[in-house]
């Protein structure tokens, strides 16, 4: 994994990172690769943002995996920082070889990096295989997540 770069996400990433989302079961009916501007529009967005970063895992030039790594400031938890990773997809060429966890650990350093006293991510429910893998690597399974679609 030595040829593996982990580093932010830039707009010439942003065709690569939808193509990623659109590639899973989940994204496949949700995400629009053919219509790239309203990514290009939020991804601006983030870009302006100093608490969002997006980022890719690049080999060999090529986008492999990306993640989402947002910090959100509280008063709960006696004025906690913490960090939410979301969107994580790994290449379908790429699972099963640890990039998935190196990925992960990335983020949870960047997090400590950037102040955090928590991390938390959320899974599909449906993602039984991806729940197994964050427990592994230390998270638990604590809230039932809910939302509401606007």
């Amino acid at each position: 994994m030595n040829d593996l770069v982990i580093r932010p996400a830039t707009p010439h990433d942003v065709p690569a990172i939808v193509a990623l989302l659109a590639a899973d079961p989940l994204g496949v009916g949700r995400e629009s690769p053919d219509d790239l501007a309203p990514y290009y529009a939020a991804f601006e967005r983030m870009a302006a943002d100093p608490h969002q970063h997006p980022t890719v895992a690049v080999r060999d030039g090529r986008v492999v995996g990306t993640l989402q790594l947002s910090v959100i400031h509280g008063l709960s938890r006696r004025g906690a920082t913490r960090t939410i990773i979301e969107a994580v997809r790994i290449h379908s060429d790429e699972r099963g070889n640890g990039l998935g966890s190196r990925l992960i650990t990335w983020a949870v350093e960047e997090s400590r990096s950037l102040g955090a006293d928590l991390v938390q991510l959320t899974s599909d429910a449906s993602r039984v295989d991806a729940h197994r893998f964050y427990e592994r690597l230390g998270f638990t399974g604590s809230h039932i997540g809910f939302k509401l679609q606007l």
